[in-house]
């Protein structure tokens, strides 16, 4: 669960896509420069095998107030938090909150297309910690993947993140999902469960995450908020341990997940979360003992897994309020995994 603020409900409106220029705060990586070298201006290229997420704050609770266009370039996958519920079950919407500073919605949509030119994916976030969206029937799927598409098309934004924190139906948001893939076909799909929810492949969010395989991007499950937990050995590892953060990416890997498809998500801060906070180097030694075998506590993974896509924080705001030590450590390690 995340620390946020109450979402404003003002709207603003205007469309189109205007080009824009992007701040940069760290070395460009591959991704972006091979994005610049074939000049793809309309869409992302396609996520490096070994990927940075953030999540983009649409709201101020406190930390660093940013605009797309300031979020550090270490970023590969930004994930704009978050869509609301409407009153259509399933459907969901989007409103810029005046606090983040935009004028207009063609400013975020010209950012949103300056993201994708340096080579990133930004996408829409659903959910959150006070998210009420239930998609639990068809005319619910329906209703949310058609909302999804129509703000996929309006905005720009090249798919979109399932953080639903109080519950999801597994036959139903699969339903959903590849009804946003069949009309999407390059869609980024991405996913935030808690720990507890991706404690067995009988859970269903990790039924959902099963469901899409074929297309799903990563999960990045959120390794705070939730105490000791049981790993992948069943035995049971404190939050906040490289253990911890091993030996439940394990569960995920051990039961039908590709390497491709797992991330790590850390607090950016100890500002960020109630609790599991680690320092930079833990996340990069459970990348290692996760892809190379090396930097392991007492946990040792089965075998190595060195596809795992990279790592996830809240948020890039928390991040640049404390000097965007996640994106420069962590990102540097993960776009240096082989």
């Amino acid at each position: 669960m995340r620390l946020l603020a109450g979402l404003a409900a003002a709207v603003l409106t205007s469309a189109g896509l205007v080009a824009a220029g992007t701040a940069q705060a760290s070395p460009e990586h591959p991704a972006a420069a091979a994005a610049r070298a074939t000049g793809s201006a309309a869409h992302p290229a396609a996520v490096p095998a070994h990927a940075l997420t953030g999540y983009w704050q649409n709201f101020n609770n406190g930390a660093t107030v940013q605009k797309l266009k300031d979020v550090d370039d270490a970023y590969d996958i930004i994930a704009v938090a978050f869509a609301d519920a409407t009153d259509r079950p399933g459907a969901v919407t989007f409103h810029l909150d005046p606090a983040v500073g935009y004028g207009s919605v063609d400013d975020f949509t010209a950012d949103i297309k300056a993201e994708q030119a340096a080579g990133k994916s930004v996408i829409l976030s659903v959910g959150g910690e006070k998210g009420a969206i239930s998609v639990n029937d068809d005319a619910s799927a329906k209703n949310f993947a058609d909302s999804v598409d129509k703000l996929m098309d309006a905005y720009g934004f090249d798919g979109v993140d399932i953080d639903l924190e109080n519950g999801l139906n597994a036959t139903y948001m699969t339903q959903a999902l590849k009804a946003v893939h069949a009309a999407h076909g390059d869609v980024v799909v991405t996913m935030a469960p808690q720990t507890i929810d991706m404690q067995s492949p009988q859970n269903e969010y990790f039924k959902t995450a099963l469901g899409i395989k074929d297309f799903l991007t990563a999960v990045n499950m959120q390794y705070y908020n939730s105490g000791s937990m049981n790993g992948c050995d069943g035995k049971v590892y404190a939050q906040g341990s490289v253990d911890f953060l091993t030996s439940l990416a394990c569960i995920q890997l051990e039961n039908g997940l590709d390497p491709s498809q797992v991330g790590i998500g850390v607090p950016a801060s100890d500002r960020a979360a109630t609790s599991g906070h680690v320092a930079p180097s833990v996340v990069n030694d459970a990348l290692d003992c996760l892809t190379k075998g090396t930097g392991c506590g007492a946990f040792t993974p089965p075998k190595k897994y060195p596809g795992l896509r990279g790592a996830m924080t809240w948020s890039t705001n928390w991040d640049a309020a404390n000097g965007n030590e996640f994106a420069h450590q962590v990102g540097t390690h993960v776009h240096g995994l082989p």
